[in-house]
């Protein structure tokens, strides 16, 4: 069961509303007594209905979790769809510059405030979740997989588990590499990463490979437990990130 509503991010967009979304299991309803872990994502209009995706067509997110009966809560929110650049301020931790709209504000600090001091505990108080670090994940997609790292490393006190998929890397390198050399990161933190192969010559000029590697490489110098993969074939969409669930479900349940 998916339940959507609307909610605000006073912080960002003052009284304009968006759409939150949580799927429960039915295990949940079938026994009250039960939890579960909680996955929260990024870009939620795209999680679970082609109709409320951007371009047609979803993860597929509801159709897996039933299909395999995972016992997980998902909770995901709906990014800012303004025309200037407002998806990527809100989905940067760090300045950028973006092609079409010049330098933007990285406003990802205050996109994570509200995450974790109000929707979180919002989605704690109403559900059955397992609340603590151990049992709280984060993922995301493109500019949502740059949020997942920078949750999983900037807040590492919150999440535990993450998963990046073609996550945007190139935005203000000096700045997200210091970070992920520098940010407190407790023992048995996980992070999935991948790339699609067709997605390598998106950005020309730009080493791709190289710089996915190097991200992965430096997590795993902090002694973060990291799956990093290059698809076959993979694409920077929807349809080609609904393929890679089992694979980043698998990585976030591992020994859980």
């Amino acid at each position: 069961m998916v339940v959507k509503w609307k909610v605000t991010l006073p912080e960002l967009t003052g009284d304009k509303v968006r759409n939150a979304y949580v799927y429960l299991p039915a295990m949940a309803e079938a026994d009250p007594g039960l939890r579960f872990p909680v996955l929260y994502m990024f870009d939620g209009h795209n999680v679970f209905f082609d109709a409320d995706a951007t371009y047609g067509k979803s993860w597929g997110m509801k159709e897996y979790l039933e299909a395999t009966g995972t016992p997980l809560i998902v909770a995901a929110v709906e990014c800012n769809h303004g025309t200037h650049g407002e998806r990527l301020s809100e989905y940067s931790p760090f300045d950028l510059r973006a092609r079409e709209f010049g330098t933007l504000p990285g406003r990802g600090h205050e996109t994570m405030e509200w995450f974790v001091n109000s929707f979180k505990p919002y989605i704690d108080s109403r559900y059955p979740t397992l609340p603590d670090r151990e049992h709280t994940f984060i993922a995301g997609s493109s500019m949502g997989g740059l949020m997942s790292l920078y949750a999983v490393t900037a807040y590492n006190s919150v999440f535990s588990r993450a998963a990046a998929l073609s996550p945007s890397v190139m935005v203000n390198v000096e700045k997200l590499d210091g970070l992920l050399r520098s940010a407190p990161i407790e023992p048995g933190t996980v992070v999935y990463m991948d790339y699609g192969s067709r997605e390598m010559g998106r950005f020309p000029g730009l080493k791709l490979e190289k710089r996915f590697g190097k991200v992965a490489s430096t997590l795993m110098e902090r002694g973060v437990f990291v799956t990093a993969r290059i698809v076959p074939g993979g694409e920077h969409c929807e349809a080609s990130w609904e393929k890679q669930i089992p694979f980043f479900m698998d990585t976030l349940f591992y020994e859980g």
